[in-house]
């Protein structure tokens, strides 16, 4: 069975682990007190010392399980089943924390029904804590259950949820697609990091595998020098997969994972832990995540992640070493209204709406803008995109 294992599940906070081979049979061990390995009602062991496959896994494809510290969470995708319906949630263990309503554990993975989960609907993404668990869905939805002590369900109080609710998700920029955002129970930020729409560089291991990482936070990472990520790829091309993943992983994290390894990239390493904290306020830290600018009387609020990779400004602003929480630029009216909603679009998306009429009016406005920001640091940046725009136009 140990030959062909394609995916090992388990959690930060969980003593528990799952193993699946490429026949889709699962099998577990570690602490089983409140029956969160799904073993079923026959299997009274606390403590699963060895390997055991799991019986009665339901029909279809095992796509993700996570643990928390007395639960397991299932994703199943079934190929019947209707093409926006066809993945579902699975829950075992402690029945504080599985979602399923009942006031005695689970033995093994039940579905987790709700009224939320509608016919059309479909999970997109899901995470588990150590007590409660957090949903999205292909329609928008946020939902959640279990306990809320520190307000960790964002549900605007402390309340323990026994099934799940829903909990109101901020208003989508631009129509943004739901399937761009993730969800993630507690810091993990390198999990959050590795989000394909920010990883932007490509580093090829020994064996011809590429991994893709955040240029940005590599830059901030190694003391700011582009020479350094040369170094770093040349330090990858001469390691397996596996030592690559660990290498990023001390990069992103900041902590000594292997210090062999260590030992070969901690001279390009910047393990100021000051950027560290300025990082997780930035990234993790709901108060923290907007920067207000303020126009003709109006606040449009940007989000700092954003304007960290479009702007140079921005980035030594937010990612510097000093305790500066100044979260707003004062009046900018240099821009009219069309000239503002297309600078303001650009920033989130690099696009440049195909509806838009560029005038030279409007190219000499967001040439200021431009500056004002230090915004030239994007392939493409925004002006070459307007003249571009503006000359193709013209020429049609």
């Amino acid at each position: 069975m140990m030959k062909n294992v394609s995916k090992i599940f388990s959690g930060n906070t969980s003593n528990h682990v799952f193993l699946l081979n490429s026949n889709q049979e699962l099998f577990g061990c570690g602490n089983n007190n409140y029956l969160q390995l799904g073993l079923g009602e026959s299997i009274k062991e606390q403590i699963i010392q060895k390997l055991t496959k799991i019986q009665n896994i339901p029909k279809g494809k095992i796509i993700d399980i996570q643990c928390g510290e007395l639960h397991s969470i299932m994703l199943i995708e079934n190929e019947n089943e209707n093409e926006n319906s066809k993945r579902k949630l699975y829950s075992c263990g402690d029945y504080i924390y599985n979602g399923l309503g009942k006031t005695e554990h689970s033995y093994e993975f039940t579905e987790i029904k709700s009224s939320l989960f509608e016919k059309d609907d479909n999970i997109l993404d899901f995470s588990v804590a150590y007590e409660h668990t957090l949903i999205l869905t292909s329609k928008g939805k946020l939902i959640g259950f279990g306990y809320s002590d520190f307000g960790q369900l964002g549900t605007g109080d402390t309340k323990y949820q026994s099934i799940p609710i829903q909990i109101e998700l901020p208003k989508l920029r631009f129509n943004e697609e739901i399937s761009n955002y993730h969800i993630s129970c507690g810091e993990d930020l390198i999990k959050l990091f590795r989000r394909k729409e920010f990883c932007n560089i490509s580093f090829k291991t020994e064996n011809g595998e590429i991994i893709e990482a955040h240029k940005l936070i590599l830059k901030y990472r190694l003391n700011q020098n582009e020479n350094q990520i040369e170094k770093l790829q040349e330090i990858i091309s001469n390691k397996s997969i596996k030592e690559s993943n660990q290498i990023f992983e001390m990069i992103y994290s900041n902590r000594i994972i292997n210090p062999k390894l260590y030992s070969e990239i901690k001279e390009i390493i910047n393990s100021n832990e000051k950027i560290e904290e300025t990082m997780k306020r930035i990234y993790l830290n709901e108060n923290e995540k907007d920067f207000i600018i303020e126009r003709k009387e109006k606040q449009y609020k940007f989000p700092k992640l954003i304007l960290i990779m479009r702007s140079e400004l921005y980035r030594g602003m937010f990612l510097s070493v000093t305790n500066d929480t100044s979260n707003k630029v004062t009046d900018y009216s240099e821009l009219s209204n069309k000239s503002f909603q297309i600078f303001e679009y650009w920033i989130y998306s690099n696009q440049i709406k195909n509806e838009i009429q560029i005038t030279q009016e409007i190219i000499n406005e967001i040439e200021i803008g431009i500056d004002y920001f230090q915004l030239n640091q994007t392939n493409p940046n925004l002006f070459d995109l307007l003249i571009r725009k503006f000359n193709n136009q013209n020429y049609n």
